[in-house]
């Protein structure tokens, strides 16, 4: 049986796609086949070459229209795409192609504290800012618009009203190296 092709997309540290790296790396029905990065310095290229895992590199202009990336990606055959902690909008004609096929995760509970800028630290510092008790992680499909695609998965986690955002984002994050490549993993199933 031919394995499910998977083509993370990150343009930072990328601790979120070595988990996926660790959790396919042997798996008889998925594989990794690529990383794609916007940023040239990005620590996931190091991690995806320790993986032997081949990388892209494009500039902001190679993501406008998305048609080059769509090609590689038909070159490589790759059937769904993550996105472990990439920054940039997904061209409309890269969802159209891969429609309920590109994962995102978001680190705070959907449809709170999502959109444009809602990233990162910022996310971590406006659900402080809110005195929300709770937050967590959203795993979802990608659509045209910012957070906004189908939820596939959410899990939550206390936070104490001494919770800093560093102490937020370290809880939230803990969730996602958990769940993120699990939650891919049943979605991905599901296809064959």
């Amino acid at each position: 049986m031919t394995k499910k092709r998977l083509s993370i997309f990150a343009s930072g540290s990328g601790s979120n796609a070595e988990k996926f790296f660790e959790h396919f790396k042997n798996h008889p029905k998925i594989e990794i086949v690529s990383v794609f990065t916007n940023n040239k310095s990005a620590g996931v290229i190091e991690r995806a070459d320790r993986f032997g895992i081949q990388h892209h590199v494009y500039n902001r202009t190679y993501w406008e229209t998305g048609e080059q990336i769509i090609r590689i990606l038909k070159e490589e055959e790759v059937d769904f795409i993550v996105l472990a902690g990439f920054m940039l909008l997904i061209p409309e004609k890269l969802v159209k192609e891969f429609s309920d096929k590109i994962f995102n995760i978001h680190p705070a509970l959907l449809p709170k504290f999502g959109g444009q800028g809602m990233y990162g630290s910022n996310v971590h510092k406006a659900v402080k800012a809110a005195g929300e008790t709770e937050s967590g992680l959203t795993i979802h499909f990608v659509n045209e618009h910012y957070d906004e695609g189908k939820i596939i998965f959410q899990e939550k986690c206390q936070l104490e009203p001494t919770d800093s955002a560093e102490d937020i984002a370290a809880k939230v994050l803990k969730l996602e190296h958990k769940n993120y490549p699990k939650v891919v993993e049943q979605e991905v199933l599901k296809s064959i």
